[in-house]
Formats: structure tokens, sequence, C-alpha cells
């Protein structure tokens, strides 16, 4: 175990001393073993990722992975180094930390790239302040349950990815579900015929049930020994929500309907889920924690997700599922998708479990970021 944090995780400094003085992007582009395909459209063939760098005054760095999803965000690699250098960058410039990343919030939408910002400023004040990342967040847990995420696709190439994953190390499964039940179905048994038994999967819908059968289907995922099921219904079919979280005996995870805290608050008030899924390259660090505390409160618990962020972002969101809150897998293992990183070392993954102190030291390689380096602005 490492010591407490030794302030509150959320605080950052309101002093005139200490200001931003640079905030640079550079896109980079990873190449996968094979795309990863989820819900009615969407598709991801490469990761075409920004790293956003913040400096401070005092020569503290902070970096952060943004991993665009513009079928889920609406934010692309260009549009984040956009944003960031003609609205976002320009508030926080000259500013101390606590008074600028309150006015990250004046730009609406572009979670991920005032998310990467806010990361990165945690990081360098952190930095500033001679104590590590991991202290800054207040993590606890020395190790954390490592998830990975299975696309849909032709069955043989997902059971052979789900035995490669498997033999790197990961125990736990998200199976996306939606566009075929039935293929869905024997895909799902074959997994659990084909991989050793201490396999255990949950599911993700995508918004891709309808409410007449959505109960009828979870209640199958459940005998089938499932552990959850995500964003079963499409968001705006609230009602439908919160009237099958009342009749379904899965846990349901709130992904896609909890983005922002404003849209937390309207979830918790409706209660339509079980467990948040926290995606720090979303929400950042700052409102990260906030959403957390909100959803303990009112008694549901917490899961680390994926943003299918390469080594940076995963090591990033494992600082955060090693706080108290965190309870469930983390999906922290998208990594194992892509051929290529910006990192100086892998992430080992042993019988499932990630070693808090394996994602500590994770360092950005820069002969890496140039080698896969697209374009820096």
């Amino acid at each position: 175990m490492i010591a407490p944090a030794l302030y509150p995780p959320h605080e950052l400094p309101d002093d005139d001393r200490l200001t931003v003085a640079r905030v640079e992007t550079t896109v980079f582009r990873l190449p996968m073993y094979g795309a990863l395909r989820w819900g009615k459209s969407s598709a991801l063939n490469e990761a075409r990722h920004v790293l956003v760098e913040v400096e401070l005054s005092d020569g503290a760095t902070g970096m952060a992975e943004a991993p665009p999803r513009p079928t889920i965000y609406g934010e692309t690699a260009e549009t984040i180094c956009a944003i960031i250098r003609t609205e976002l960058a320009p508030r926080l410039l000259g500013a101390s930390p606590a008074a600028g990343r309150p006015r990250l919030a004046e730009i609406a939408n572009n979670h991920v790239a005032r998310g990467a910002l806010d990361i990165a400023l945690h990081n360098a004040v952190a930095q500033s302040r001679g104590i590590t990342p991991a202290e800054h967040m207040g993590a606890t847990r020395d190790r954390i349950k490592a998830s990975y995420i299975l696309g849909l696709g032709q069955e043989d190439a997902v059971l052979a990815e789900a035995q490669r994953v498997y033999q790197q190390g990961v125990r736990v499964f998200k199976v996306k579900v939606g566009r075929d039940w039935e293929d869905d179905l024997r895909r799902i048994r074959r997994l659990q015929a084909e991989l050793p038994s201490d396999l255990a999967l949950y599911a993700d819908a995508n918004q891709c049930l309808a409410p007449g059968d959505a109960a009828r289907r979870l209640a199958i995922l459940q005998d089938l020994g499932l552990l959850y099921c995500e964003e079963p219904l499409p968001v705006e079919q609230v009602h439908a929500r919160a009237a099958l979280r009342r009749e379904s005996r899965l846990p349901i995870i709130g992904d896609d309907s909890c983005f922002t805290p404003r849209d937390l608050q309207r979830e918790l008030a409706l209660d339509t889920f079980d467990i948040l899924n926290i995606k720090t390259p979303r929400t950042g660090y700052s409102d990260s924690l906030a959403m957390a505390a909100a959803a303990v409160a009112a008694g549901k618990s917490i899961m680390v997700g994926s943003q299918a962020a390469a080594g940076l972002g995963a090591a990033q969101a494992t600082l955060f599922a090693a706080r108290p809150e965190s309870t469930h897998p983390a999906e922290i293992s998208f990594f194992l998708k892509l051929k290529e990183d910006i990192i100086d070392r892998p992430i080992p993954i042993i019988d499932g479990w990630v070693k808090l102190k394996d994602a500590a030291a994770i360092r950005v390689d820069r002969a890496r970021l140039r080698e896969q380096g697209v374009s820096h602005e």
C-alpha cells in the first residue's frame, strides 16, 4: 500500500506564483491488431490520439492522452488540437491551476480535450509538489483487476483474440452485444466453453436493445453467469431505462447516459443504473472525483472504463482505479490491441491484475512519440 494523499486530490494550488506557462498538443497514430467494432455502426481501425502537455511556471510538467471518438463525442484529433489552441489554452495560460481549471468549463462539449488538460494539469501539480501522481490521486490499492473489451466481429477471430489476451494475463472480458442477439449468445457460450473456468464476462449493449425485450435478454445474460450489462437501452429512453433498472436482476452500468456531472445528477434522480462507468479521459480527474463521490453517496458503485486509450491513458486511468471508490474490474488493457505505443515499457498484467507501481512507472518515450507522431502543434 502507498501512503494516503497529503491533501484532497481535487485540490489545485491557487497561487499567482505558480501559473500555467505552456500548453502543447501532439497527434500520434498507433496501428492495431484488427478493428474494434461496437454499437450499431461504430468502428475503430487505428488509435489516432493526442498527447497533451502542460508546463507550469516552475518548470513542472504533466501529460495526458486524449483519445477522440467522433461517433460518441464528435471530437477528432484535429478538433482537439484546434479547440485547445484557440479556446482552452488561452484560458489556462498565465492563470494558477485552481483559477484556470474552472475556465475550461466555459467551453461546451469537447469532453476529451478538456479532460486531457485537466489530467495533465493535475500531474504537473503533483510534480511541482514533489509527490507522485498516485499520491496526488489518493490511490490506496496496490493492484487493480484488469478487464479487456472484445468487439463485435467474425466469431472465430473474436475467440482467437480472447485466447491471445487471456494468455497475456487478462481474466475479465467485456463483450459487445446488440447487433445480432443469437450471434451474441453463441459467441458468449463459446468463450465460456473454450477459455479456462476463471474467465469472467460482462456485456455492453451500447444502447442497442429494445424496451420490450430488454429485461428478458438481461435475464438470459445473468443465467449465463455474466456480471452486469452496460447501457442496454438508448439514452433518450430515460423512463424506459429507469423501469428496466427496477425490473432487471442483472446490474446495469451507466456510461453513455453519464457523460458529465450534470448528466449524472439526472440519472441518479431517476435511478437508472447500479454501477457508474467513469472514463477519466472524458471527465478528467476533477470531474471524475466529483462524480464518483456523488454516485457513492447515492449508493452506487464505481468502475473505471476504457476510452480505448493507449499505454499512457491506461496507466493514468489505473491511478484513478486504485482509489477506494473503484470496486469493479477496470478497463485498462486496451493497449494489448496495439502493435505500437509511445511509452517506455509495457504494462504487465499478471493473473488478471495490474500492479499500481507498474502503471505509475510509465513514461512517454520521446523517440517513439516522434516515430508515431502525425503533427505537432
